[in-house]
């Protein structure tokens, strides 16, 4: 069984040797999604490099921030929002990633601390249009992100990075490949339109080489660092 520093220097090799095929050069942050793993895990992957983590469950979450208060982790929160949790993620996340509404991004808005650096957020697409997915459908992408972008001029305590979307769960990888594709195309607009924008947020542990070959430059992997988790819920393969 291989250790997670293991993981962590195998999954790097893989980003360079993504890299090298795309046409995007863009360095490729690596986001360590640590839902349902220990803090003794969390630690390894720090001290292997990562100061980036994941979570999409806010209670474990902040549980795990508390724990490592003396780490400088980057806490990226992934899962969707619920309005009576905007307080807590405005107060102690630096990414949100899932944000799809107005209403979220005005809650998550009025309830940053003025003390705290604006919060870091990308837009989440739907590019699979599957309904048991979050996001803004991508037929639909470009009138309600110009929505999102001019309320965002009155939203000084978020900082629009880009946009994120999981693909379809599909042995189709051709599928997965053209979703890639039209995030990435959406991407170049919107990167065009704002100068914030840096962040495409696509690929997990089965499809985050070919996600960087199309664009990506952020990553978010779960069970090739860590493993697979005791209990996994619906929806789980980061």
């Amino acid at each position: 069984m291989t250790t997670i520093s293991q993981n962590v220097s195998q999954i790097n090799q893989n980003i360079l040797e993504a890299s090298a095929f795309n046409n995007f050069p863009e360095k490729v942050t690596l986001v360590a999604v640590s839902k349902g793993h220990s803090f003794d895990k969390i630690i390894e992957a720090f001290d292997a490099g990562i100061i980036n983590f994941g979570e999409n469950y806010l209670q474990e979450a902040l549980n795990k921030k508390l724990h490592l208060e003396n780490f400088a982790i980057q806490w990226h929160f992934l899962g969707p929002i619920q309005s009576n949790k905007c307080k807590l993620i405005a107060e102690n996340f630096d990414w949100v990633h899932s944000v799809d509404r107005l209403k979220v991004m005005k809650l998550l808005n009025d309830l940053r601390p003025s003390s705290a650096n604006p919060l870091n957020i990308c837009i989440q697409i739907n590019s699979s249009g599957e309904d048991t997915k979050s996001g803004i459908a991508i037929d639909d992408a470009q009138s309600h992100l110009i929505d999102l972008i001019s309320a965002l001029k009155e939203l000084p305590k978020l900082k629009l990075r880009g946009i994120m979307s999981i693909p379809s769960n599909t042995e189709d990888r051709e599928k997965v490949i053209d979703e890639f594709k039209s995030m990435h195309v959406l991407y170049a607009k919107l990167k065009n339109q704002i100068d914030t924008v840096d962040t495409l947020s696509m690929g997990m542990s089965n499809d985050f080489k070919p996600a960087i070959e199309h664009g990506s430059n952020l990553v978010r992997i779960g069970t090739a660092i860590f493993g697979v988790r005791a209990i996994k819920t619906q929806g789980d393969d980061n």
